[in-house]
């Protein structure tokens, strides 16, 4: 009898374990990534596990992953020049840019960052948000300064290390220290964001498909990316990832934003003022 229970125990046991595996979500296959130029690196991932809202929209993550110690980062901002707004494919074909991100969210004047930014000889926003724990800097001004870094601004010495670098743009975190920040809500959105994995190469992410901000973090951290830290560049119509590089040509953008905007109807890139990219 104590055998027939220790072994009904142990098949409990392990039905219960396959049902916990099931639910959880699943670990991706290794990312197939493909070399558009030396130090950029493109792939895309399909989110595991159901999709929350029943929308037609293409789910796949785009992911470009750039090495810093093989390309240089370039902060656009159109306050530095005209003051025009382009869409992220414009500003590819004006500044020869292999790929563009949003630079981060921009106020009423579609000019000004809502996060602190400023790049060499120009700054954008020089208050910084309390409510945005996180700061991008790049452009070492220190040989023994990482090629880049994403700062968390909780940190008390974040931006006194921040002060070595050139270029610095202040935006919402998404991830810290390899864990998703955010609790679960209802709010959703078309997502642009990057994020700096352990070897400290930046990620471009975009998602068309309208996460919540919790549900995409989950979705990254399954996956074999490695991110150390992560955040928000901007959300819903105006998230855009262009790419144009290596045989790949994308103009990617977003659409549905809880509040805003709720449909896929959104059929191209709007302007935006200000984005991070990568020359060809």
């Amino acid at each position: 009898m104590r055998l027939r229970a220790s072994s009904l125990a142990l098949a409990s046991l392990a039905t219960l374990l396959g049902v916990l595996v099931s639910d959880a979500p699943s670990q991706a296959a290794d990312l197939k990534w493909t070399e558009l130029e030396p130090g950029i690196e493109y792939a895309t991932a399909e989110a595991p596990g159901p999709r929350p809202l029943p929308l037609a929209i293409d789910d796949h993550l785009h992911l470009v992953r750039v090495d810093p110690k093989r390309r240089s980062l370039e902060a656009i901002m159109a306050g530095a020049g005209d003051g025009r707004a382009r869409t992220a494919a414009q500003w590819c074909r004006e500044r020869r840019l292999a790929v563009a991100i949003n630079m981060g969210m921009f106020e009423t004047d579609r000019r000004t960052n809502t996060g602190y930014a400023r790049s060499p000889g120009y700054v954008n926003n020089g208050h910084w948000a309390g409510k945005y724990k996180a700061a991008l800097g790049f452009g070492a001004l220190k040989k023994n300064a990482p090629a880049l870094v994403i700062s968390d601004l909780d940190d008390p010495a974040a931006k006194a290390r921040l002060a070595d670098y050139g270029t610095v743009i202040q935006n919402l975190r998404l991830i810290k220290a390899g864990h998703s920040v955010w609790e679960q809500q209802e709010r959703r959105w078309s997502e642009a964001a990057v994020g700096v994995d352990r070897q400290g190469r930046l990620v471009f992410i975009f998602s068309r498909y309208p996460y919540t901000m919790k549900e995409l973090n989950d979705l990254l951290l399954a996956l074999p990316l490695a991110l150390e830290s992560a955040m928000h560049m901007d959300g819903g119509p105006p998230a855009s990832l262009s790419i144009h590089a290596g045989g790949v040509n994308l103009d990617l953008n977003g659409s549905f934003e809880t509040g805003a905007l709720e449909s896929d109807g959104v059929p191209a890139q709007l302007p935006i003022p200000n984005v991070l990219g990568v020359r060809r």
